[in-house]
């Protein structure tokens, strides 16, 4: 029996694709008889527990979240959700024998299982998520400066570390060259995202609906796939762009739409529930990402097994998701010509559209959550068994 605690502050409704990953992996494990796991994650109100399967326990911790902002995470909430996880690990670690701990993103997670490394001599894993990689986001400038030496002192001293995308991997290299780190993807829920044949999409709308799925911050570059929105309506394309989630660029962008006159074109959907986050996929016609700086997208893993066509900047996982010219197509960063072109391509030519369609849920069906919780789960039993050696 392996035994493991978990740290991630994000989990659903807190939290992004790190969050949502979580909540598939754990499912899986629950299917893994010799595995037993604790997850330590925040909580929006109350401290509760809840248990899935026989062998995983969730323990919600308050950090005095306010449910109106659940997508961001300030540096206030991960300094409350870091002490209060430390103390609460601690008393975890006196009742029961872990033989080790995982930790979604190096700080703060990985910094609790750096110091229960230390005090009693757990080994840990880190798992790199986004915003944990020094560079990776515009909100932690000055931030990363201070923190970069320990960051790579967690990576140091961790058993594994472990990216989500080759590219995300190669990015966190530059950071600590030294440092060997393997790659797991991000898997998809091929049973939950089905394709929905062309023709009844376009039975239920006469526009050509535009997806983007993620946070609202400018690293995202929202403001070139809007701008591209506008070219293809200037061009008397009838299309309509929806984006789901919520951010703080929200407002800055919504100036922007009521400036271009797209503020009938473009809907801001807000946080879904996972009911209504499928039905945006599978009614959508493509799926857009414009991002400047990306881990492994959930949200383009979930457009792959809806059959959606995928047009997305060279970052993060785009080169395991986009078969540039088979299932979609990669664009230039910060280029709203160039995303307006590719995604005219598509408008103007359904069998395209079609083919790209059967080849991107293809891809999606080679990527389950099963393999990636397989993955993790010789990971453990290769750290466990070098700590008994």
């Amino acid at each position: 029996m392996t035994r493991v605690l978990f740290f991630n502050y994000e989990y659903p409704p807190l939290g992004g694709g790190a969050g949502n990953a979580t909540y598939y992996i754990l499912r899986e494990f629950s299917k893994i008889p010799d595995l037993e796991l604790d997850l330590i994650t925040s909580s929006t109100g109350e401290y509760r527990e809840e248990r899935i399967g026989e062998n995983i326990m969730i323990y919600y911790l308050p950090i005095g979240k306010r449910e109106s902002n659940l997508h961001f995470q300030s540096k206030k909430d991960l300094i409350v959700y870091a002490w209060k996880a430390l103390i609460f690990s601690q008393k975890l670690a006196e009742r029961k024998k872990y033989d080790l701990t995982h930790s979604f993103f190096s700080v703060p997670c990985g910094a609790i299982s750096w110091y229960l490394s230390k005090k009693k001599k757990i080994p840990y894993i880190v798992s790199l998520r986004g915003s944990d990689v020094p560079g990776y986001s515009e909100r932690f400038g000055i931030t990363y400066k201070i923190l970069t030496p320990f960051i790579k002192a967690i990576w140091k001293k961790a058993f594994s570390v472990i990216a989500n995308s080759a590219s995300f991997r190669d990015m966190a290299s530059k950071i600590d060259p030294a440092r060997k780190i393997k790659v797991i993807t991000n898997g998809v829920a091929v049973d939950e995202f089905r394709a929905i044949p062309i023709e009844k999409k376009k039975k239920d709308s006469d526009r050509f609906e535009i997806l983007c799925g993620t946070r609202i911050t400018p690293r995202k570059g929202f403001e070139y796939l809007v701008m591209a929105s506008k070219k293809l309506k200037d061009k008397n394309h009838k299309i309509s762009l929806k984006i789901i989630g919520e951010g703080y660029q929200k407002e800055e962008l919504e100036s922007l739409i009521k400036k271009l006159g797209m503020e009938k074109d473009v809907e801001f959907t807000g946080v879904l529930d996972r009911k209504e986050i499928t039905k945006c996929f599978s009614l959508s016609r493509i799926f857009v990402s414009t991002s400047l700086n990306e881990g492994m997208s959930n949200a383009m893993l979930e457009a792959l097994a809806s059959g959606l066509p995928i047009i997305a900047t060279n970052t993060g996982g785009t080169a395991e998701i986009v078969r540039d010219g088979k299932n979609g197509f990669v664009i230039n960063m910060k280029d709203a010509c160039d995303t307006a072109e590719k995604i005219e391509r598509i408008i103007l030519d359904e069998e395209l559209e079609k083919r790209m369609a059967l080849e991107s849920r293809r891809i999606a069906e080679s990527m389950s959550w099963q393999k990636v919780a397989e993955n993790y789960f010789n990971e453990y039993e290769n750290c466990r068994r070098k700590r008994n050696a």
